[in-house]
């Protein structure tokens, strides 16, 4: 019999490519959303910011993933995106726990998302899961609050891990399309001083270390979803311009150019965070992208 996998935030870049792993996996998909009818997987309806959920969704899941939320580098951060951002994580988690709370369902394992932001920026210190959340910075606040609530499902006795996701690479969404395409038109450049430290994992990698969670019970806790090499900015961008194979023609992009144009925002490219992925490969989990050059070949490698 096949085990039932419930994801919210299922329609999103990272959601989409998981759902088709575990397809491959032999496990059953549904997701949690807002137009259930819009997807190939059975979806169960539900409105985190009214407090709604079909009831009938936590009672069929075996494993909950929670990837909810609304997306931090889509427009300015205005005060009302910033309200969206934090909302969005908070009140479907919550929603998911209150469900969890009242008990009849068979529900084994709650893995949500969190992200690196968490640890604000930290200049070229290593940073672990033992580090202390930033003081005064906005994504790490709202990282801080996620986490307690995905927590309190820990209380009812499901095996709960938390992961703190870094910078994603895909070529269909994310950090990385913007990135690629201003190399691809001879415009790439490092970003303010270009030493600041890009924590990243591929997308397939952190799929494969999303669904290893699910049925091996010792993922529990929290953990950091990142390759074990982390990257500056300006390494990062040469690595990315010799894949494309185009040369980086304009000096750095000053810092001040990005706040002007990014706002707030720009704390996505210009904090610093290098975050070891030491725990998760005390635990056992093996990358097929340890290193970057090859996890941007797995996408670029065909376009000459």
């Amino acid at each position: 019999m096949s085990r039932k996998v419930l994801i919210t935030g299922g329609t999103g870049m990272i959601g989409t490519r998981l759902a088709e792993m575990l397809i491959d996996g032999g496990y059953e998909v549904a997701l949690l959303s807002r137009q259930p009818g819009n997807s190939r997987y059975r979806g169960f309806r539900w409105d985190p910011l009214a407090g709604t959920i079909d009831e009938a969704a936590v009672r069929y899941a075996d494993y909950i993933i929670n990837l909810a939320g609304s997306s931090v580098s889509d427009g300015k951060w205005t005060q009302d995106k910033k309200r969206e951002i934090l909302s969005s994580r908070l009140a479907g988690t919550k929603l998911v726990a209150r469900e969890l709370a009242k008990g009849g369902h068979h529900v084994e394992a709650f893995i949500s998302a969190s992200a690196i932001g968490i640890y604000g920026d930290q200049d070229d210190r290593i940073v672990n899961e033992e580090t202390p959340p930033a003081a005064n910075d906005f994504l790490a606040q709202v990282c801080q609050q996620w986490e307690e609530a995905a927590l309190s499902v820990e209380q009812e006795g499901i095996r709960t891990a938390i992961f703190r996701i870094g910078l994603v690479l895909s070529p269909d969404g994310g950090a990385l399309v913007p990135l690629a395409r201003t190399v691809k038109m001879m415009a790439g450049a490092p970003l303010g001083s270009g030493r600041q430290y890009m924590s990243w994992i591929h997308l397939d990698d952190l799929c494969r270390l999303l669904i290893e969670a699910l049925e091996e019970p010792q993922w529990q806790g929290v953990f950091n979803a990142v390759a074990p090499n982390p990257v500056t900015n300006k390494d990062f961008t040469e690595t990315l311009a010799s894949v494309l194979h185009r040369p980086l023609v304009l000096p750095k992009v000053p810092e001040f150019g990005l706040k002007l144009v990014m706002g707030e925002m720009s704390e996505l490219v210009l904090a610093s965070q290098r975050v070891s992925a030491e725990k998760i490969l005390k635990h056992g989990f093996v990358f097929e992208f340890p290193h970057l050059k090859p996890a941007l070949e797995s996408f670029y490698s065909s376009e000459e």
